[in-house]
């Protein structure tokens, strides 16, 4: 979390690196943009007080930069300061503003721009909502917003109590429900699925917000929270149905899950054996299954097998923690 200190810093040491940048001449990022959002983007304009009705506006969503789409905000984030401008207390990621001192019209301020298109977005003060004290004041012509982009992946990797567990900490991640996939028969039980007759693979559904975690991401994830070189095997649970699977929901995720196997090959000494499969039906499980580690943290099962997995899950991607 970002508090007013590394804001200083920021400001007076140098920003952090963007995840790429955007360039245009004044006249490309005139063609593209309306005269009063070039004047405050381009110009360092300021918009009247009040004059948008998104000050207000407290809903789900993402902002983006209008210049160059740059998801910057999250409006989990915005509260309503009463000053006449869109108001947030962190950015969507660390990288996504950047930070300069603006010692102009006689005040001392910290100036925001997009750290990918350089568009001037407002400033930022020490006196916004704890914990991070922050009051992002934007301007709302600077910014877009949009509606949450929410797919669905569905992965298998052993023991459901498990991945659950991994994929519910993410960012972006909206819920995860544990099921089984996989096989022929019709709504199988547990009982029946760990019997290994039923074909079916214990498995999650994960519905994501795809603007703020890919699914290039959560494949990755999922490639290194288990051992995708066991062949229907994780650790002590054997049979098919704990094998490594990903149960692509179109060609695309297919495809991509192909890609993302043989990027990551190089990362182990043995082939990876994950199936890679066309999605067909999910059957959820039953209740007592569903946010098991959450509800049974004393399990003997989840403080021997989960919380190892855990923490190096959250060593491994701290920055995509929710």
């Amino acid at each position: 979390m970002l508090k007013w200190k590394n804001v200083l810093d920021y400001g007076r040491n140098g920003n952090p690196r963007p995840n790429k940048r955007v360039e245009k001449t004044p006249e490309e990022w005139r063609s593209l943009l309306t005269d009063e959002q070039f004047r405050v983007t381009r110009q360092h304009g300021t918009e009247a007080a009040f004059s948008s009705e998104m000050c207000g506006l407290i809903e789900p969503g993402l902002y983006s930069c209008v210049c160059c789409n740059t998801l910057l905000f999250d409006a989990t984030e915005k509260f309503d300061s009463g000053t006449g401008w869109p108001s947030f207390t962190q950015p969507i990621e660390e990288n996504a503003i950047a930070y300069h001192e603006d010692n102009s019209h006689g005040m001392s301020r910290v100036e925001t721009t997009c750290n990918t298109c350089d568009a001037h977005l407002g400033h930022v003060f020490p006196d916004g909502p704890q914990p991070s004290g922050l009051r992002y004041c934007m301007n709302a012509v600077a910014l877009n917003k949009i509606s949450e982009k929410t797919e669905t992946a569905t992965f298998g990797g052993g023991c459901f109590w498990c991945t659950e567990a991994i994929f519910s900490k993410l960012k972006g991640v909206k819920s995860v429900r544990s099921g089984y996939s996989g096989g022929e028969t019709a709504n199988p039980s547990y009982r029946a699925v760990c019997s290994g007759t039923t074909g079916h693979a214990e498995v999650v559904q994960v519905t994501y917000d795809a603007s703020v975690i890919s699914y290039n991401d959560l494949l990755r994830i999922h490639l290194t929270t288990h051992d995708p070189t066991t062949l229907n095997q994780q650790g002590a649970d054997k049979g098919t149905q704990y094998r490594s699977i990903i149960l692509a929901h179109d060609d695309e995720q297919f495809s991509i899950a192909e890609s993302i196997i043989e990027e990551m090959q190089d990362s182990y000494s043995t082939p990876i054996v994950t199936q890679i499969t066309h999605f067909d039906t999910f059957h959820e499980a039953e209740l007592d299954h569903q946010e098991y580690y959450d509800l049974n943290p004393d399990n003997r099962y989840c403080q021997a097998v989960i919380d190892p997995k855990l923490r190096k899950f959250k060593s491994l991607y701290a920055d995509k923690l929710a």
